[in-house]
């Protein structure tokens, strides 16, 4: 009796880890999915991939602007702020060249090196948009992502999504596909040799 019943809590334990596993490799996958139908299109889509150093040539900041609509935006969404304008000697080909935070602030604005989310404080905004300024004549030479192709003859300070972000991105869904299957080849296991120990 007492033998039936611990087959029986096994067997029960077994299913439940089986389950596990595969629940652990069906949101890897949906993660993965996931991944790739959103973040890998933007990082192959960018062409600003090779790093060089950019020098600042000036920083201006203008007379305010209105950030235009995003695709899906809504009219309550446009809102003034100054417009800083950063021009940078590419070191790699010696031009003068714009320079924007990421590929976003190109579609967003171009004529605006930095465009700040929607904020209802415009002081905060001019003041971060200063500081921004500031730190660029503060520090003249950094690191920038320029495109090798020369579709593109501006330059990026970061990109939105760089390798090391993408495998990042990776590493979770990855260290639990493989959890998943290791759990499922013990459970497998162990079935294997209960049934041979019961056969012999």
């Amino acid at each position: 009796m007492l033998g039936k019943k611990l087959v029986t809590a096994q067997k029960r334990g077994e299913t439940r880890a089986l389950c596990l596993g595969l629940g652990m490799v069906a949101c890897s996958t949906m993660m993965y999915f996931f991944i790739g139908i959103t973040i890998v299109p933007f990082y192959t889509k960018s062409v600003w991939t090779t790093e060089t150093v950019c020098k600042v040539l000036k920083a201006n900041i203008k007379d305010k602007v209105f950030c235009p609509n995003s695709k899906g935006s809504e009219d309550e969404e446009i809102f003034p702020y100054p417009c800083l304008q950063v021009w940078v000697n590419l070191t790699a080909s010696g031009q003068e060249v714009m320079l924007y935070q990421t590929e976003d602030t190109l579609e967003r604005n171009p004529k605006c090196s930095y465009v700040p989310d929607k904020l209802e404080n415009s002081k905060e905004v001019k003041a971060r948009i200063e500081t921004i300024a500031s730190n660029f004549k503060k520090y003249q030479t950094f690191p920038c992502y320029y495109d090798p192709g020369g579709t593109q003859t501006n330059v990026i300070l970061s990109r939105l999504y760089p390798a090391k972000g993408l495998l990042f991105a990776f590493l979770w869904p990855t260290l639990m596909f493989i959890g998943g299957c290791l759990i499922i080849v013990l459970v497998k296991i162990s079935q294997y040799v209960s049934v041979l120990s019961a056969w012999q």
